[in-house]
């Protein structure tokens, strides 16, 4: 087969280099077309020599491309990735750093909560572009792929505003699975059967079969309480599981932020977190990962680049959705997997035009959703409050309407657990003025925006937050990994 792929946003060189390595372990895709491109050509010279070693190590005869133009790699495209986070983690560390100053405490703000609805105010002017250049460029009918959070929102976006074929991939359903594999003893994922359903980052296990035999709420926390990881790591989801009667998808520090319970005073903050990884709940917890992934990346480049000289090894190949969807639309063999999509009814107590993230199949006919699903109660209520702050997200990206825009992150789950109407005003005020070379559409509220701070009598705070770490240095890091091999 030969055919043409995309990766926008391709400076993201780990999780590039993981989608690449996905793709050729499909025999048929040896002679593919993958175009890179990204705003920082240091970064696809790096992805780019990374990607034609792995070709030359394995004699394939795919076709590496890298461009600084977009038009020019989507030209003719069929598929088309974005990984994209504008403002890089410049911006990020605003998403984190001014909502401390208004009490907020964010773990990894990149979906909802006030960090992430920034993030979609950044990153949805720039995914229309993509959808306009796609129409224009790509190949008729092509599809998007969106990997790039806030997910629902930049997927809901692509959909109602960009009309381009849209769906919106994530693993935590894959690594929720995971876990519970491991608690309940199975040899390995493949044994557990389930349906998980709700939207992106709050999808719950409603339905779970361990070798035909249907697991319930009570020996699921038993199985939870009883194992020596999971225990400490998962409190705040264990809880949730108690109260909820389901599992959620989603880290233990992703969901203390979606709800508007467990981190809204500092002094409860430590009793549903733990800090033996980012992803549990500390502050700026993935800002912090992230930062040192990116030092970590170029300090260490020469290495990674050596490492690329491998066979590629098919059974090795992960389960990220990308390559399993495209192998399906191409060869007909049938994938199941959980997909980002709008509703229209597949979930019937959610509405029509949210995006939800629910169980489908892919073949030759496309990416075919499992309709008449029925979240429990509790369920749906969690993921409507989020999708109400996620329309509103949305509209206000589009029509650079800043009322909206802070009406939107008021009611935010955890946002309206802790700032007053005056503060949440003006912190979004303050992100706006402090991101405006990522946010064109807000460009004529921003002087309003910096007269009505230089006048504001709201006080703030100098605060790092309830569990803030350092980003280790390079060397912290190095000795870090050296105990770790010694101690495997």
């Amino acid at each position: 087969m030969s055919f043409k792929i995309a990766i926008i946003g391709a400076g993201s060189v780990g999780f590039t280099k993981k989608l690449f390595t996905d793709l050729l372990c499909v025999p048929e895709f040896r002679d593919i077309e993958v175009a890179l491109t990204d705003i920082s050509q240091h970064n696809l010279d790096m992805i780019r020599a990374i990607l034609d070693k792995i070709v030359e190590a394995n004699g394939f005869t795919v076709k590496v491309t890298a461009h600084t133009d977009r038009r020019r790699a989507l030209e003719g495209a069929k598929y088309i990735i974005s990984c994209v986070r504008v403002g890089g983690l410049e911006a990020y560390a605003d998403d984190i750093r001014i909502p401390l100053k208004y009490g907020i405490d964010q773990c990894v703000g990149d979906t909802i909560c006030a960090g992430g609805i920034l993030y979609g105010q950044r990153n949805i002017p720039v995914i229309l572009d993509f959808c306009k250049d796609i129409r224009e460029v790509a190949a008729p009918g092509a599809k998007f792929l969106n990997y790039a959070n806030p997910m629902a929102m930049n997927t809901w976006a692509a959909i109602e505003y960009g009309k381009v074929d849209t769906v919106g991939l994530c693993h935590g359903v894959q690594h929720g699975a995971e876990q519970i594999a491991e608690i309940l003893g199975a040899k390995s994922p493949a044994e557990l059967d389930y349906i998980c359903s709700g939207i992106n980052h709050q999808t719950w296990f409603i339905d779970l079969r361990l070798n035909g035999g249907k697991i319930g709420k009570e020996e699921l926390v038993a199985a939870f309480e009883a194992h020596p990881v999971f225990s400490q790591q998962e409190k705040l989801r264990i809880d949730v599981l108690k109260r909820f009667g389901v599992y959620s998808t989603e880290s233990n520090g992703h969901l203390s932020e979606y709800l508007p319970w467990y981190r809204k005073r500092p002094e409860e903050i430590a009793r549903w977190i733990d800090m033996s990884d980012w992803i549990h709940g500390e502050t700026g917890g993935y800002l912090r990962h992230s930062t040192e992934t990116r030092n970590w990346f170029e300090t260490e480049f020469p290495q990674f680049l050596a490492s690329a000289d491998k066979p590629i090894d098919p059974a090795k190949r992960s389960n990220e959705h990308a390559s399993h969807i495209l192998e399906a639309l191409e060869t007909g063999r049938v994938y199941r997997g959980h997909f980002n999509v709008k509703n229209n009814g597949v979930i019937s107590n959610l509405p029509a035009d949210a995006i939800i993230e629910s169980p489908g199949f892919v073949d030759r006919f496309g990416i075919n959703m499992v309709s008449g699903i029925t979240l429990p109660e509790a369920c749906a209520a969690t993921c409507m409050a989020s999708i109400n702050v996620q329309r509103m997200s949305v509209h206000a990206a589009v029509t650079g309407d800043i009322d909206l825009l802070k009406l939107a992150v008021l009611h935010d789950p955890l946002v309206g657990a802790v700032a007053t109407p005056e503060e949440v005003w003006q912190m979004v005020d303050e992100m706006v003025v402090a991101q405006a070379r990522w946010l064109p559409q807000y460009a004529d509220a921003v002087p309003a925006a910096k007269e009505r701070l230089a006048k504001s009598s709201v006080k703030t705070r100098d605060w790092a937050g309830a569990a803030r770490r350092n980003v280790r240095s390079i060397e912290e890091l190095r000795a870090e990994k050296s105990a770790l091999k010694k101690a495997v």
